[in-house]
């Protein structure tokens, strides 16, 4: 007995170092790819990303460790980015039905329809007028919704377009469906209610604080004020007010109906973890400027900031460490998921449009299949070491 317990410890002992001796040689690997991609050495590069993910999922590392995630992000080629609007790219939606097609707006006046074609973005120029400053928009069967900060909504029908003066909505930011047959739109003090049968704004209300940003809860609109609570919104006369359960300027919201999560993000860059369920609360720390744009997927949290930064927290984690995905160099002013939710499209300061994969599994099979050759024996003993059995991955 004695023995055998002796052999299970010794047997635990060693998965336990080779766990961490894999892990460890899997996120080192990354680093080498990345030189080898630098030097223009592609091939070798493509096998020592894919080999890192190998070594660190095999031994049940975190493959979405930036040192992985970013190699894989770069052998795959899956980040694109393209110069397309003059002002900030402040709204994103994508077109019904169709994952490629997306539809942008801008601050000087621009709406621009985008389709993807391989690593070619097609751009089409359906409205600009540096007169608008659009900050949203909402697209409902093919009907593109823009909302102006002067004042205006803008409708896009089959290419042709119409404006809605809205003279009584001051600065209007915000736009969001309010049920199946009228839209929401937010200004700074005030709402209105657009009804999409009768082709008209139907409705108006001031409001007595001042909204800081709009989102959604329990598929209603969530409006947030200066004065620490927030609105969800049944209809535009009827609000149901609770006080905001974290402290500082909310500047973006998102929960999760499966996991019971709601995520706030600040006006200096935290972010709180609220658990509905245990009603605690996690301070994130890890962005330096205003939280811009928050999406949550069951434990996945995704974040956009003023830093430029786009990063990545896993929520299911006993300590939640953030990771980042995309560095723009630029404000962060929006993204956007997919349907799949395996690819983001973002929006930052300098007008540029950028669509980046977050799948991990997607990126290895793109990997995979672009790997033209296997490690010679020179290569694994060097790179991989003598001590590990030489194996094919092409």
């Amino acid at each position: 007995q004695t023995a055998e317990h002796q052999r299970i410890q010794a047997e635990l002992s060693k998965r336990m170092t080779d766990t961490l001796s894999f892990t460890a040689l899997g996120r080192s690997l990354r680093s080498l790819s990345s030189i080898q991609s630098q030097l223009g050495n592609k091939e070798l590069a493509d096998l020592l990303a894919y080999a890192s993910y190998v070594f660190t999922n095999r031994y049940n590392g975190d493959v979405y460790y930036p040192a992985v995630f970013q190699s894989l992000l770069t052998a795959s080629e899956s980040k694109l980015t393209w110069a397309c609007h003059n002002g900030l790219v402040m709204g994103l939606a994508y077109v019904s039905e169709d994952d490629n097609s997306v539809v942008t707006v801008s601050t000087y006046g621009e709406i621009m329809l985008h389709k993807r074609q391989g690593d070619k973005l097609q751009s089409t120029t359906l409205l600009s007028d540096k007169t608008y400053d659009f900050r949203d928009v909402y697209i409902d069967e093919d009907i593109i919704y823009a909302v102006s900060r002067s004042g205006h909504l803008v409708i896009i029908k089959n290419g042709l377009s119409r404006v809605i003066p809205m003279e009584m909505l001051e600065n209007p930011s915000y736009i969001t469906s309010l049920d199946n047959n009228s839209i929401l739109l937010v200004g700074d003090r005030g709402l209105a209610v657009y009804d999409k049968q009768r082709d008209m704004i139907v409705a108006t209300r001031e409001l007595d604080f001042h909204i800081t940003t709009s989102s959604r809860y329990d598929n209603m609109p969530l409006l947030f004020d200066d004065q620490g609570h927030q609105h969800l919104v049944t209809n535009i006369n009827e609000f149901i007010t609770s006080d905001i359960k974290v402290p500082g300027r909310v500047t973006a919201f998102a929960s999760s109906k499966n996991t019971k999560m709601r995520a706030y993000g600040m006006s200096d860059g935290t972010i709180y973890l609220y658990d509905e369920q245990s009603d605690k609360i996690t301070k994130l720390q890890g962005h330096l400027s205003r939280i811009s744009k928050i999406r949550v997927n069951g434990h996945q949290l995704y974040s956009a900031s003023y830093d430029g930064t786009m990063k990545l927290w896993n929520t299911a984690s006993e300590k939640i460490e953030p990771m980042t995905l995309l560095s723009a160099g630029s404000w962060i002013m929006s993204f956007t998921f997919d349907r799949s939710k395996k690819y983001a499209w973002i929006g930052d300061q300098n007008g540029n449009v950028t669509e980046a994969l977050l799948s991990v599994p997607t990126m290895v099979d793109i990997v995979s299949h672009k790997l033209k050759r296997n490690f010679t024996t020179d290569e694994w003993n060097y790179y991989i070491g003598r001590n590990v059995p030489y194996e094919k991955f092409k």
